[in-house]
């Protein structure tokens, strides 16, 4: 395994992070134990993120699952200190009614919200707490232009960083990280941190992958010249980087197969065009689509981790040893002439 040092701090993170927000849906208890035994025990990961949020799609019933099974997972282990857990607080969504629809990053929503993600994961803290999308109205999942409304009745980024800063002082959580921001919001956070002398972010979970490199349009100067290191979530586009769903293929108990209409933002035509553009480069080359896409990622000099996800074990086992492929400038060239052709067809 390769380790990057998380900004601003001494501690060694694997360059693959584990994501979890399958578990509690598409995957049981035994699966998530034993993807996390097999990752951490074997491969030399260290590094998980998961989210209040999570199982997907999000749902009452599986609200808070993911985190469940990690604290399962953690209370048997007995042993906490020599890993790194990510975790996220919800914003505003109509489409989360059961945990709030104005939810605001305050001190009572956030307070309750953490106190609930640690009783699930069985720790005393979490090593980085993100907020998992703007509470302001802004463009992101999937959303290109900005279209400005009234502030107004957003909390102001003084509360919401202030609030973190008391989870820090009361050993709840260590670091704190922003997640589907925009170049905009990272700068506040940057800008009123230090002029309050307010914790400082060090990570932003955005996605990014071979059919969404919108990340590199701004924040990837930010993040290199600032030290926030990016937590590169959806690295194989929800699956779709894969291999899987090539010529129309819809397996059975996949992701899209399952939820046609749950992630709209790889519904545009040009997507799978890109995707069978990259499969076709990938296999010139004896690569798989997956593991050309991933190490295209870890390639990346902005990036801190690349969080992979799976279902199956034979995924997982695919998605860690991409860690041990270096593309040559060649395939690096014609992976950008695709881009050039499909730029960003599902941000």
């Amino acid at each position: 395994m390769q380790y990057n040092i998380l900004p601003d701090t001494h501690i060694k993170v694997s360059k693959i992070c584990l994501g979890t927000m399958t578990w509690g849906e598409q995957n049981t208890e035994a699966d998530g134990h034993e993807q996390l035994n097999y990752a951490i025990n074997e491969r030399g990961i260290n590094f998980l993120d998961t989210a209040e949020m999570y199982s997907v799609p999000a749902k009452a019933s599986t609200q808070g699952s993911t985190e469940k099974i990690i604290g399962t997972w953690l209370n048997k282990r007995n042993k906490r200190d020599d890993l790194i857990i990510a975790s996220k607080v919800c914003g505003p969504s109509a489409g989360l009614p059961h945990i709030g629809t104005g939810r605001k990053f305050n001190r009572e929503n956030m307070t309750t919200a953490l106190h609930k993600s640690l009783e699930r994961l069985q720790t005393d803290y979490i090593d980085i707490y993100q907020l998992h999308w703007p509470e302001r109205p802004t463009n992101y999942f999937g959303a290109l232009g900005y279209h400005h409304t009234s502030d107004d009745a957003v909390t102001d980024f003084v509360e919401t960083l202030t609030v973190l800063d008391d989870f820090i002082k009361q050993g709840k959580i260590r670091y704190i990280g922003i997640s589907n921001e925009t170049p905009w919001g990272t700068m506040q956070y940057l800008r009123i941190a230090e002029k309050h002398a307010l914790p400082k972010i060090i990570t932003i979970q955005n996605p990014y992958n071979l059919v969404n490199r919108t990340y590199e349009i701004g924040l990837s100067e930010i993040g290199i010249r600032e030290n926030v290191g990016l937590l590169a979530y959806s690295p194989l586009a929800g699956g779709l980087l894969s291999e899987k769903y090539l010529q129309g293929n819809r397996p059975d108990g996949a992701r899209f197969t399952l939820w046609p209409n749950y992630f709209t933002r790889y519904a545009h035509p040009n997507t799978m065009k890109a995707v069978e553009k990259y499969a076709t480069l990938a296999k010139e080359h004896g690569l798989s689509l997956a593991q050309m896409s991933l190490a295209f990622i870890n390639s990346r000099d902005f990036l801190t981790a690349n969080i992979i996800g799976a279902t199956t074990m034979q995924q997982l086992k695919e998605n860690i040893d991409a860690i041990d492929v270096i593309l040559s400038e060649e395939i690096i060239k014609e992976i950008q002439k695709i881009h050039v052709e499909f730029p960003n067809p599902a941000p």
